[in-house]
This record gives structure tokens, C-alpha cells and sequence, in this order.
């Protein structure tokens, strides 16, 4: 792909405007200075007049009009040139006026001899020029020239067209303020044709004249006279022409009195007046660039950038408005090159709505502005596009407040463009913006579509396609204009958003308010919201008997239950440097309080991750204001609109839904305590594993659960043989071949090196799986005094009874046992050999009595309560001891039910209430409820 030059490689600015060096006033085209020779160069030299003007279509066919006048050869008499506030009226007189007096040859005027050649004109001859300037000419101050003292509207344009002896002859017209006749001024403009009369600002100089007086200049009445009559002569002469212009709207016409001088002016022109096209957008486009671009020094690179731009908006049509993917919009953009179509769009279509800006020389003012500063700082757009606007500098943002209402100023510092500006701040702390400059080309697009909008209070805003059309260049990606949006809506104080529409506005939006609530959060507050916030993420389902959130380890109890310890963020885990997690963790684990932790093997920690703590914490604080500023305004303490609630609703709902996210972004630590054996057989330090959780997971609770279960963390299913090897190295040796299960499973509750078990039944499953093997180890219920064992076995399948129950080492078991079958064995033989001694006992028969049996028991029942914290164990003795008794005998029915009654007098919390009921429904309780 060719290397795309940026616009000040190919578009060459005029000196005046590169450098600087023009004056606001140039850009201001005045009439009676061109007729006077006083104007600057650019408007008195009549070719170089032309070298800068672009002939709109309206424009040429004016000029092939007066030009057949001025010939006799047609056209029209009287042309009123009637458009918006500088839409270009004057600058089209200036056009028949360097034309028509002939001063310079119209061959060296461009473009001219296209239109004279089109008019079959060959050789047009010079006109006597008239211009009456409405602001120049003054209604009560009379103007003396050679001695002669000018009156009137009527005596100028008597003394322009013939000097002292074409004012004689309405002379007496001018000194007493009436009309002349349009039978007087139609020999007057046939003695002096071919002419041109130019009147500019008729309707400022006729609403000067008050109803009842009369002033030097003549009445209010009169001079509407003079102008029917005027109109009027104008058509009897074939060779002479009248071009006046009026403003467009009642509000540029000023006063009342204004407003009916343009009414009644609209009225005498209207009945002789000729239809001229104004400039066109697309027009307006050649005539900016004429006057601030010298040349395009390489047109196959102009286009190959429209082209490139064109091409990428098809690749970028979801995030662009459809107009984008029209064919005429590449057209649009090399007619307007260098600068981007939006510039015109918003300058012509937002800009001009505004009472002061005018067309065509309010762009013009602005975009030398704009590009003295680009040039100057070597920018290297490919366009100047909307998001290309220095506000920074003064002369530019000056530029544009001025046609604003006071209090743009600290708007723009703070919200739209400079240093210290918060897009600037963003874009230093994130650098896939600051590369782009996304944020302060997003707020300059903002400001530039939507500050005529605020001030016009109609349709507000601009949508999020024309933003990033108005900041988008090839090769860059579009997401990330998408992502310096969402970023500056939570950042900015002037900065509003409804229905997909941005602006900005000099009232402070919401946002300001909820920023002052926010800082007054107090770290309490905010710590519940998180932990409220990590409870709704965790789920009912996590794998520990109980979840311990920003707790103290003093409520942490010492027992058996397998817990996990939430630690606070202000407490986070860092991979280099203090760890703050892992301190507070290691005093948890050492100590309950006052007292020494013995069940350290029950705890997991769950961590935040130290860089992203103050992220959340800076979110929830905004969640804590946009509620309380919702809960005023439903209080009555507060008043918003209807708009205003909505989006503090909406505001506080995505914040909320932003917690949530970074909750399960910033807790993402399990760690683990852990313990091993030194190569001298010691144990060593305590040290403590780290695993992330994926956040993307579903469900922080059951995230939690596959970290344990894949990193063997905790154990829930146990084969024999881990057992057997925990025992054999920890508890048969130096002579010991015998533990008793109860002690094991306590010490695997204690001492990290061990095994971390779920539950108290994982390993009696374990103990029952391995009994009826030989290989892992014996069972025995206690010990006699004699020290043999009592209902010893191994390899019998059985159901164990851990609170008595002894693992002795499988071969010392099979030895006793072989032992004890041996001599039973003799038992049985000497009991088989021993003679019968006494009389046999009567067998039953007729004769005999039979004892009495006594009746059998059919039923049995008990209740019990169990401790909440030993429930397990002594759940687990009740089974092997009570019901293993009856579930032996086959036929017997046996029910066990359960009864679960829990109270809190401070009542329990709302994630209890819902947790319990949740898994009620799922472990199909027959009924369960609170009350």
C-alpha cells in the first residue's frame, strides 16, 4: 500500500494564512472601500479578486445576466440578493463590480470569459458603477463632495453616476427629502448607461427613520418611494442594472421598524426582481478552500487519501452513517479536500443556526485560525477533520466562544482540549487512547457538534456514528474511539448523553454532583457495598462451610468446618514488594484473637489484586453517590427533571453492573497456606500459593470450586492408598502401628503439611472403601487393658465408626489377626474332643413344658439436638452406632428425619435468606421457610 501524505504535504495554505499574518477584517468584504480604492488587495485587485473567488453556479449565471444588460442584449433589470447572514451577498456584488467597471481586461479575469463566451457576449463595455452602502451613508449627517452637500439616497446615486450636473437635475428632490419621479430617474439612468447599481444594507439604513420625523435623508416613507421608483426605471433602461441585498430573516432585519422596511422592500422588489440561486454546501466547500489554499501540489495523492478514506468507511460501515457508503460522498470529499466534509457539515448545518456566525466568513475566519495553528505544530492528519480543531489555542477557542454564551471558557479547559484537561489525563494514563489522542479528538468532536445545539435548546447532541466519523482515519481501529467515549462519560463534568446523542453543556451535568458525593463516601461504606457486591457473585455454590467477608480473624471460628477467609481490598495481593494480602492472612492463621489458631488447615484465603483496588473502590464510591442522589430526589431533597432522573437511573444501573465486573476482576487470588518437610526431615516455613481465578467465568462461587478441585486444594474423594501413605508417614512409625481416626482426621484439620480434607466423611468413605482390602490398613474399635484389640478386622467389608475406631498398620494387623484365628481355631478343636458330662436336658414332647418367650420390641425412635459446629462427627457416630444396627437386618424400615431450627434475634441477612432458600430447593427439604 502507497504511503498516505498528510493534507500539508499536498495543500500549500495561502502565506497570509500559514503564516498568520491575515486580519479578521480581510475576511469581512466591504463595498465602499473597493469603490473607494481603500480595501486590501485580495478584494481591490480585480484579477487577484477572481484568482481567490470560486464562481458558484447562482454566481455565473448573475454575471452572464448583467453582462447581457449591460449590452442590451437582455438580463435583468433587478436582481435581489436576499440569503442568510454571510451567505455571500457582497462578495457577488464585488464580483459585478470588478466585472462591470472594466478597470482590469476580463481576460485576466477567471473564469469571466467562460461566462462572456456562455452570455455571446464579445465585448462588454465599461459601466458607470453606483454603490450605496446602508451602514456607510448616514439618514441626518449629510456628505459633502466638491463642495456639493449629499442628502439623500437619490442625490448619491445622482452624483455617482454623473457627478455635479446629474445631481442638478434632482437637486431640489435631495434638499427637501422627496422622491423624485421614476420618469426623472429613468432619464437620469439612461443619460449615464451602461450602469450598475449596487445597494448593500438597504434594510439597516431605512429602519433608522422613525414614524413622524424627518430627518436629513428624508422619511421612512419617502425612501421606500424612491426604491418603487427606482425598480421602476431600471426596467426602461435595456442597459442598466440594479443588484440589492436584503437580509434573509426577521432577526437579522433587527428592530420592528426593520422588520417592516424588509417586508415592504421584499414587496417593491418582489414585483421586478430577478430569482439568484444562493451558494450550495457543496459550493461553499471551493469557496473556503480558494481563499485559504494557494494550490493542490499533488492531486494523485489528494484523491488517493479520499480514496483510502472512502475505502475504509466500507470496512467500518456499522460504526459510520450510512451516507459514508454513498458513492457522492467521495466526490464530497475531494471537492472539500483537505478538510473533511464534517467540518462543513457541522460548521454550515450547526454553526449558522447561531445569531453572529455568518456562512461563509465565519468559516473562513475560523479555518485560517485552524490551520495557522496546524501548520505551525507540523500536524500530520491526513484531513482536517472535526477532531483536528486546536481548542487549545487561544485564537481558535476564541474563535468559536464568541459566538457562544458566556461560560464555554472553563468548559473547554476542563472538559474538551489543553494539558490539563481530563481527556488530556486520560490519554497519559491509558496509552491505546493517548496514541490516537482519542479522547480530546472525541471532545473537540463533541464540542464542534453540539455546542450551536445547547445554545439553539432544539434536537441535542451528536450521535456516536458522526463522532467517530468525525475522528476516524485509515488504519486505525474504530473500537477504541468507541471505548474513549465510554471513558469520558464517566469522567467528565459538562459532558451529557440521551438516546445514543452526545453534547456538552456549560451547566455541570450529574456527573459533577455525583463526583462531590463521591468523595464524601466514607471507606466503610464502601467496603459493605463491595462485600455486598462479592456475595451476589459468589453464588450459593463455593465448597466451604462457611464464607467469611472482611472479617476480623477473632470472628474467624477454630473448629473443624472448612472455611474461606474474604480478606479486605485495602489488603491486596502483589506478586514483588509488601504483600498487605499475605500479612493479614499469616496473622489470621497464627492467632484467633488472643488465643493460638489450631485448625489452620481449615482456612483459604481469597484475595484482591492489589493494582486494581483503588479502580474498584473509585467505582463503588460513584455507585454510593448515584444512589443517594436518586434516593434525594425520591426524598424531595433534591429536584431533577425527567431526563436528569433518567439518566442518574441508568447511570447508577451500569455503575452497578460496572461493580459486579470489577468485583470479579479484582478479587481473583486464592491462596493457599502451605507447609513442607526440609531435607533434615523439619518442617519448613509456612509458604502461600496464589491461583487466579478466571474471571470470565461463570459464578466467582463455582470458579472457586474448579480451583480447588484441579488444584487439589481441598480433597472430597479419597482413594485408600493416599491414606495409607499419609499414615505410614506421619503416624506408624517409632514404634506406633495404631491411630485412632479421630486423631487423624483432627490433625489433617491442623497442620498444613497434611492433607486438606473437605469434610469429616470424606475420609470415613475413604476408611470404609479400604476395609475390605488388606492392603492400606486394619480396623479395630479400642484397645482391651490388656492392650489386644477389640473387634479387630481387615479386609472385611464393614462400616466404620471414626470416634473409636483404630487404623493399625496393615501387616501388624494381619499378624494378629492370623494370630487370633489360630488360636480360636484350637478353641474349637478342644471344644469338639471334650466329653459329655450330666443328664442331657428333655427335649421337648408330650409331657414337656415350654418357657414362656416374652414379646418382641417392632419399633424404635429417638431425638437428639446436635452441635452446629461438631454436627458431622456426631451425625456420622449416630449412623455407624444406631442406625448401622437396624440397617444390618434386612427387612428392617428405617426413616431418619431431620429438623433444622435456626434463630438470630438482629434477623439474618438478605444473601442468607436467599442462599438458604436456594439450596432448600435444591436438596428437595420437604418444607422450609422463615417466619
Amino acid at each position: 500500500m502507497t504511503q498516505l501524505k498528510p493534507w500539508r504535504e499536498i495543500a500549500v495554505p495561502h502565506a497570509d494564512v500559514h503564516r498568520g499574518t491575515f486580519q479578521q477584517a480581510e475576511f469581512a468584504a466591504d463595498i465602499t472601500r473597493v469603490h473607494d480604492g481603500s480595501a486590501t488587495a485580495e478584494y481591490l485587485n480585480p484579477a487577484l479578486f477572481f484568482e481567490r473567488t470560486f464562481i458558484t453556479e447562482g454566481m455565473a449565471a448573475l454575471l452572464t445576466s448583467v453582462a447581457q444588460r449591460l449590452c442590451g442584449k437582455g438580463g435583468d433589470p433587478v436582481i435581489q440578493l436576499q440569503t442568510a447572514f454571510g451567505g455571500g451577498k457582497t462578495h457577488t456584488m464585488l464580483a459585478v463590480l470588478h466585472m462591470a467597471q472594466g478597470r482590469t481586461a476580463r481576460s485576466h479575469l477567471k473564469g469571466v470569459p467562460v461566462l462572456l463566451d456562455r452570455a455571446g457576449v464579445i465585448d462588454l463595455p465599461k459601466a458607470r458603477i453606483v454603490v450605496l452602502d446602508g451602514i456607510k451613508i448616514a439618514p441626518n449627517q449629510p456628505r459633502v463632495v466638491d463642495g456639493q452637500t449629499l442628502r439623500t439616497l437619490w442625490g448619491e446615486t445622482a452624483w455617482q453616476l454623473g457627478g455635479a450636473a446629474a445631481y442638478a437635475r434632482i437637486a431640489d428632490s435631495d434638499a427637501t427629502g422627496t422622491s423624485p419621479g421614476k420618469d426623472v430617474l429613468a432619464d437620469l439612468i439612461r443619460d449615464h448607461s451602461p450602469c450598475v447599481i449596487l445597494i448593500d444594507e438597504l434594510v439597516a439604513y431605512i429602519r433608522q427613520f422613525e414614524d413622524g420625523k424627518t430627518l436629513t435623508g428624508g422619511t421612512f416613507d419617502s425612501n421606500l418611494t424612491f426604491v418603487q421608483a427606482l425598480t421602476e426605471a431600471l426596467k426602461a433602461v435595456p442597459t442598466a442594472a440594479l443588484l440589492a441585498s436584503l437580509p434573509e430573516s426577521d432577526r437579522e432585519a433587527g428592530s420592528q421598524r426593520g422588520v417592516a422596511a424588509l417586508r415592504a422592500l421584499e414587496h417593491y422588489f418582489g414585483r421586478v426582481q430577478a430569482i439568484w440561486k444562493p451558494v450550495s454546501t457543496e459550493e461553499s466547500f471551493e469557496i473556503v478552500r480558494r481563499r485559504l489554499f494557494s494550490e493542490i501540489s499533488d492531486h494523485a495523492a489528494a484523491d488517493a487519501v479520499c480514496r483510502a478514506f472512502s475505502d475504509y468507511y466500507v470496512v467500518n460501515a456499522n460504526d459510520l452513517p450510512g451516507e459514508t457508503l454513498e458513492a457522492q460522498y467521495y466526490d464530497r470529499m475531494r471537492s472539500a479536500y483537505p478538510i473533511h466534509p464534517e467540518v462543513f457539515e457541522r460548521l454550515y448545518k450547526d454553526w449558522s443556526t447561531l445569531p453572529s456566525f455568518q456562512r461563509t466568513r465565519g468559516v473562513l475566519k475560523l479555518m485560517a485560525r485552524v490551520i495557522h495553528r496546524l501548520w505551525q505544530n507540523n500536524n500530520q492528519d491526513l484531513l482536517l477533520m472535526p477532531s483536528s480543531l486546536p481548542m487549545d489555542d487561544a485564537a481558535v477557542r476564541g474563535e468559536l466562544v464568541s459566538y457562544l454564551p458566556a461560560g464555554w471558557d472553563p468548559v473547554i479547559e476542563r472538559d474538551v482540549d489543553g494539558e490539563r484537561s481530563e481527556p488530556a489525563a486520560i490519554e497519559q494514563r491509558e496509552p491505546k487512547f493517548g496514541a490516537l489522542l482519542a479522547c480530546r479528538r472525541m471532545t473537540r468532536s463533541i464540542f464542534l457538534g453540539s455546542a450551536p445545539t445547547s445554545v439553539n435548546e432544539g434536537v441535542r447532541g451528536i450521535e456516536t456514528e458522526r463522532l467517530i466519523l468525525s475522528c476516524l482515519q485509515p488504519g486505525q481501529p474504530a473500537h477504541v474511539y468507541r471505548d474513549a467515549l465510554n471513558r469520558l462519560e464517566g469522567r467528565l463534568s459538562f459532558l451529557n448523553k440521551a438516546n445514543n446523542r452526545w453534547w456538552l453543556d456549560v451547566r455541570p451535568n450529574l456527573r459533577r454532583e455525583m463526583e462531590e458525593r463521591k468523595r464524601h463516601a466514607q471507606e466503610g461504606d464502601v467496603q459493605d457495598q463491595i462485600r455486598v457486591a462479592l456475595e451476589r457473585v459468589m453464588g450459593g455454590s463455593h465448597g466451604f462451610d462457611g464464607v467469611h467477608y472482611f472479617v476480623p480473624g477473632s470472628e474467624i471460628p477454630d473448629d473443624w468446618s472448612l472455611r474461606l477467609v474474604v480478606l479486605p481490598p485495602s489488603n491486596g495481593w502483589t506478586r514483588g514488594g509488601p504483600n498487605l494480602a499475605r500479612d493479614a492472612a499469616s496473622a489470621i492463621l497464627r492467632n484467633r484473637g488472643e488465643q493460638p489458631r489450631q485448625k489452620q488447615n481449615r482456612l483459604l484465603f481469597l484475595a484482591a489484586d492489589a493494582d486494581q483496588t483503588m479502580h474498584l473502590k473509585d467505582t463503588v464510591r460513584a455507585l454510593i453517590a448515584w444512589r443517594s442522589i436518586i434516593s434525594d430526589v425520591k426524598d424531595g431533597r433534591v429536584t431533577l427533571d425527567n431526563l436528569q432522573l433518567r439518566q442518574a437511573e441508568q447511570n447508577r444501573d451500569q455503575t452497578n453492573e460496572t461493580v459486579l465486573r470489577l468485583v470479579r476482576d479484582t478479587f481473583k487470588w486464592l491462596v493457599a497456606p502451605t507447609q513442607g518437610v526440609g531435607k533434615d526431615g523439619g518442617l519448613t516455613e509456612i509458604s502461600w500459593e496464589q491461583f487466579p481465578l478466571n474471571a470470565a467465568a461463570p459464578g466467582l462461587g463455582r470458579e472457586i470450586e474448579r480451583a480447588l478441585v484441579e488444584n487439589e486444594l481441598v480433597i472430597h474423594e479419597w482413594a485408600p492408598v493416599h491414606l495409607h501413605n499419609s499414615l505410614k508417614q506421619w503416624f506408624w512409625k517409632d514404634g506406633q502401628v495404631d491411630a485412632r481416626a479421630i486423631d487423624v482426621w483432627q490433625k489433617f484439620c491442623q497442620y498444613l503439611y497434611l492433607p486438606r480434607l473437605g469434610r469429616s466423611g470424606v475420609m470415613q468413605t475413604t476408611i470404609a472403601a479400604g476395609a475390605s482390602s488388606r492392603d492400606f490398613f486394619g480396623l479395630a474399635y479400642g484397645k482391651s487393658e490388656d492392650g489386644s484389640y477389640r473387634g479387630l478386622s481387615i479386609g472385611t467389608l464393614t462400616t466404620p465408626v471414626m470416634d473409636e475406631l483404630l487404623l493399625i498398620e496393615p501387616a501388624h494387623a494381619a499378624q494378629i489377626d492370623a494370630a487370633k484365628k489360630a488360636e480360636e481355631a484350637i478353641k474349637q478343636r478342644d471344644t469338639d474332643q471334650a466329653p459329655v458330662v450330666g443328664p442331657r436336658p428333655p427335649g421337648p414332647g408330650i409331657g414337656s413344658v415350654s418357657p414362656t418367650q416374652p414379646a418382641r420390641h417392632t419399633r424404635f425412635y429417638s431425638t437428639t439436638s446436635l452441635d452446629p459446629v461438631t454436627a458431622s462427627l456426631q451425625f456420622a457416630k449416630i449412623m455407624s452406632e444406631i442406625v448401622g444396627l437396624f440397617t444390618a437386618s434386612a427387612g428392617t424400615q428405617v426413616r431418619i428425619k431431620v429438623d433444622i431450627d435456626a434463630e438470630d434475634s438482629r434477623g439474618f441477612s438478605e444473601s442468607t435468606v436467599r442462599a438458604a432458600r436456594e439450596n432448600s430447593k435444591t436438596l428437595k427439604l420437604d418444607d422450609s421457610d422463615f417466619e
